[in-house]
């Protein structure tokens, strides 16, 4: 029993030593504890998003394997058309952009899109970022026809945390609803 003793008294020694004879509680933990809890919150808050698409309206037409998409100069939203196009090759259609006002003979389909953006601080910064507040999509035929429309408009309340998913998961059921269920869908 005193072996045992001598051995954490030997053990605890020099770490007792270490400590500053001023400070009985040290600040680190709680940091580290809310940085954690930071951290728990930004995840909650990504993940966060719209549920479904809105004012989505399709009319008779095959399927869709690949588009055009006209570039929207106007659109604010930096990482919009990345993410509508990550999106369609996750539906499993082709995609092309073009400069708006080119030479509509090149694809059947064309998607063109007018979105919006806010600006806001998210919970866990100390500036304002950008986000994506809505956006309509349209699916046209080479001659004009409208084929299909919806779009995403943030449903934010007071206490809403939707702004901060990303643009990409904020679009996905929009683009679900205009091209319909992916082809894996359609064949099951």
């Amino acid at each position: 029993m005193r072996a045992s003793f001598w051995c954490s008294v030997g053990l605890l020694l020099p770490l007792a030593l270490l400590q500053s004879g001023c400070s009985v509680f040290s600040a680190e933990p709680l940091w580290e504890l809310a940085k954690a809890g930071g951290a728990l919150v930004q995840g909650a808050v990504t993940e966060v998003g719209p549920t479904q698409a809105r004012d989505t309206v399709v009319y008779a037409h095959g399927p869709i394997q690949r588009l055009c998409v006209e570039y929207n100069r106007s659109s604010q939203a930096a990482d919009l058309l990345p993410a509508l196009v990550a999106e369609l090759q996750a539906q499993h259609i082709e995609s092309r952009v073009y400069e708006a006002g080119g030479r509509y003979d090149q694809c059947d389909v064309w998607l063109r899109y007018t979105a919006s953006i806010q600006w806001a601080v998210p919970p866990t910064a100390s500036d304002y970022r950008p986000y994506l507040d809505r956006a309509t999509l349209v699916l046209n035929s080479a001659d004009g026809r409208v084929l299909a429309t919806s779009s995403f408009v943030l449903d934010d309340g007071l206490m809403s945390m939707g702004r901060w998913a990303s643009t990409r998961d904020k679009l996905a059921p929009a683009v679900k609803a205009l091209v319909g269920p992916s082809p894996q869908a359609r064949a099951g």
